[in-house]
């Protein structure tokens, strides 16, 4: 079941990233379109990466294909919600 709209993928990105990086709720909670991601969390390392797409793939029931991932979905909180909510528009 896809979520209906904007706040509810953005839930479900916050939700992914605190249970796949074990980031406090707090924590996640402070995120905002700007706030850095790859390469400024140290636990959002490659191997996490692939764990939260999936993850993401799961429970938005989105499909990412290989050459659709790159460093700028990635670069902040807001990169990676606006491409969530792009695969489940």
């Amino acid at each position: 079941m896809r979520p209906a709209g904007a706040i509810e993928v953005d839930a479900a990105v916050r939700a992914v990233l605190r249970d796949m990086l074990g980031l406090s709720e707090a924590r996640v909670a402070a995120f905002d379109e700007t706030t850095p991601l790859f390469g400024a969390l140290p636990e959002l390392d490659s191997m996490a990466v692939a764990g939260i797409l999936t993850e993401l793939e799961d429970r938005l029931g989105m499909l990412i294909e290989d050459d659709e991932v790159n460093g700028a979905m990635l670069e902040t909180f807001g990169a990676l919600s606006r491409f969530a909510r792009s695969k489940v528009a």
